[in-house]
This record gives C-alpha cells, structure tokens and sequence, in this order.
C-alpha cells in the first residue's frame, strides 16, 4: 500500500516537473498546420453500406420543398455504426445525419415541429455523436468544419474552386455563409500557430519573441475581418434571415420546441442541445485564452456551454490555453513599448472583428426582423416577402439561443476592458 502510494506520488512528480520543462505544442488538439480547426480532405463518400444515409442527405433541400423528408426518414433502414472506421468517415456521417435531422425537424417550419425523432435516425445518430464527442445536433463543426471540397483538387482554396458537401434551404446563401465561414477559420491558421510561439516566449521571458508573435496574430486577425466582409457578397439577408436560419436552429432556449425532442431509443425524456453558432469556433474562445479576456457572468456561461459542442480535442486546446501564465501580466511586468503597442494592437483588431461581426448581425438578422415585424403588424400576409417567412420565435434570438445583438455587445465591451495604453508602459518605465 505505502509502496503504490510512493510510486503514485512519484509519478506525479515526475508528470508535473516534465510538463514544466515542455514547450506547448499544438500536436495533440487535431489542428492542422495548414488548415487550423478546419478538417483537412473531408470525406465526399461513405462506404456503400451507407448508402441510404446518402441518398437522403444529399437530397435534403429538394425534398423539404416537396415536404417528402420526413416520410423518406421514417422508411430509411436503421443502419449499424460499427462500419465507420475512420474518423474521416464518422464526421462525414455526422454531418449527413446531422442535416437529416435539422430537415426532419423544420420541414414544416416552426407550426408543425415534432416531438420524437426516429429510432432509425436517432440511434446511429447519438452512436455517431458519442464516439466523436459530438453532440446529436448540427454545430459548426459539422456545418463549416467537414462541410467543404474543391471543385479542382489541384485549386486554390477560394470561393470560386469550393463546394459545400450537403445543403440546406437557401440555395447560394446557404453555400455562401458556410463557405464565407470556412474562409474566416482559413484565415486564422496563423493564429492557431502563433499561440504556442507566445506561450513558450512568456515561460522563456522572452519579449522580442513574444512581440514579433502577436505582431503576425493581429494581423492575421485582421485577415479574419477581410474575410467576414466577403458575407455581404455571397449572402442575402432576406434569405439568410427568412429561410436559412431555422435550419440552423436548435431545441434548447427555443419557444418553439419548449420540451426539446426525444431521441427515440436512447432514452425515454426529451433532450435539449443549441443550435449552430459562431461562438462554437473555438477560434475567438483561443484568442480570448491567450489574450486574458473574462467575460461576464451570463456570456461567459453560454459561451462555456458553446465548448460542449466543439471536437473534444480543440474544447481541451482551449482549456489548456487558459492553463499558461498569464500573457497580459507578462506584458505589463516587462514594460516594453514595443511588447505592449504588439498586445494592444491585437486587443484592437480583435475588437473591430467583434464590431464588425454586431454590423453583420444587423444587416442580417436585426434590420430583417424589424421588416418581419412591420409587416405582420399592418397585418400584411406578403409571401412575397422572404422574411415573412422566418420563425418568429427566433426574432430576438441567435440559432444557438443567445439574446444576440446584447450579447454580442457585452462579448465586445469584455474584449475593450483589457487594453494596455501605451502611456500606462511609459509611466512603469519613469517610475523605475
């Protein structure tokens, strides 16, 4: 008993002392060195075993218009998961049940939703779901993370060469907000891989190294914001707000769905997940890690729970991250104009990305739902009018259930709170 218990403590100490001496490595948290969070050559094809998961989701907007999902669901064979190998295979599953699911769901918009979703699509669903750590919803992962090819394998990554896997109502907004998306984590890549360059330069003391790594993370912050710009040319607000967003839905914090849905055959109650958001990118939540950025109390809690629906591994670069010494106390202790101007200009350029995302809100959700509301108030049954369309439920609310523009601003203003003034470094300086 003493000898295991010595041998335990042993190890601890070991454990503990090789941790301090190791640089942080993105090795373990499934990010690519070329594409970041993005899931590199995602599959296209699931073994032919599949093939009925396939032939539905690949048809998922036609035959939502035909209002037939829902029946070709409930004859669809219930399938064993044990033939997906690969992880590749898994997320492709995922996806493919995820967009069955959200079609099944929302087929007859938010009248006539539906309390159970099929044993023959909720079982393997949740199976698939466990075994990736995933929940049985469709988030960003799926969405934008595995839902991408080239049309030219040999192309560049643009939006002219890229093609969504699976679709959902909206035709070419739905390819562009997706893509436009897809863009925003590409070009964060360089984020991803300053992250530990800073890490390992506040553990060494070394400023310089630290400077040149936030230098080359803002500006590839500033590259995310020229990349949500592309939005407004490939999105249309009145079909993004009117007929895209329920898609995206989920069945938490949702009038329209109160009880959630049950999962026929995996448990008897009903199960509540969010729908897809922006704030299940784990991108904002590393750079809000690394910068030392603490939100308050009711954001800082949904963005938590947004990290419930990332891939495991990434949910634990985050925690991780937020393990390190602190990077804005390294700043401040070492008092260098440079340093502090490099950390500031990252502060700066992640707070106009967060006030350029609340104006892309507004052209896309606040200023539609205002229309929305004009119209059913002078009592104007237009169906011409896309936006007529929309959820009402959702007017107030993002997809993944957040009072959206107050929490986007609240998001904004904690990312305001910790500015380093550059006069604040020169006073240190004199007083020393």
């Amino acid at each position: 008993m003493l000898i295991s218990h010595i041998r335990n403590l042993l190890l601890a100490i070991i454990t503990i002392f090789t941790d301090s001496q190791m640089p942080f490595s993105l090795d373990h948290y499934h990010v690519s060195e070329e594409f970041g969070f993005i899931l590199p050559a995602p599959m296209v094809e699931l073994p032919p075993y599949y093939q009925p998961w396939m032939d539905i989701a690949q048809h998922v907007t036609d035959l939502i218009y035909s209002h037939m999902l829902r029946s070709h669901i409930l004859k669809m064979p219930l399938l064993n998961t044990q033939y997906l190998k690969s992880h590749k295979e898994q997320r492709l599953a995922h996806l493919a049940l995820s967009v069955m699911t959200m079609g099944y769901v929302w087929q007859e918009g938010e009248n006539d939703t539906v309390e159970v979703l099929p044993h023959n699509l909720a079982i393997p669903y949740w199976e698939v779901s466990q075994s990736l750590g995933l929940p049985p919803i469709l988030t960003h992962a799926d969405a934008v993370l595995a839902n991408w090819k080239k049309r030219d394998p040999q192309g560049p990554f643009d939006m002219e060469n890229l093609e969504l896997i699976f679709t959902l109502p909206g035709e070419d907004s739905v390819r562009g907000f997706f893509l436009v998306t897809l863009l925003v984590e590409l070009a964060a890549v360089p984020v991803i891989k300053s992250i530990p360059v800073v890490i390992n330069g506040v553990q060494c003391g070394d400023a310089e190294t630290v400077t040149r790594a936030l230098e080359e993370l803002s500006q590839a912050i500033q590259g995310m914001t020229d990349a949500l710009k592309l939005m407004h040319a490939h999105v249309e607000p009145e079909v993004f707000y009117g007929i895209m967003r329920i898609y995206l839905s989920g069945w938490k914090d949702n009038a329209c769905m109160p009880a959630g849905l049950m999962y026929e055959g995996v448990q008897a109650e009903p199960m509540e997940y969010s729908g897809a958001s922006a704030a299940q990118s784990s991108l904002l939540h590393c750079c809000d890690e690394l910068l030392g950025i603490k939100h308050e109390a009711k954001s800082g809690a949904f963005l938590n729970r947004m990290r419930n629906y990332m891939p495991p591994a990434h949910k634990r670069l985050i925690q991780d991250i937020s393990l390190q010494p602190s990077l804005r106390d390294f700043v401040q202790q070492q008092a260098s104009e440079p340093l502090t101007a490099a950390f500031q200009l990252c502060v700066t350029k992640l707070l106009a990305f967060r006030s350029y995302h609340i104006n892309v809100v507004s052209c896309f959700i606040t200023v539609p739902a205002a229309r929305a509301r004009k119209l059913r108030k002078q009592d104007i049954s237009c169906q011409k009018e896309t936006v007529s369309k929309a959820p009402t439920a959702l007017e107030e609310t993002g997809t993944g259930g957040s009072g959206i523009m107050s929490f986007l601003k609240t998001v904004r203003d904690s990312t305001q709170g910790i500015s380093l003034p550059l006069n604040n470094t020169a006073t240190k300086k004199n007083a020393s």
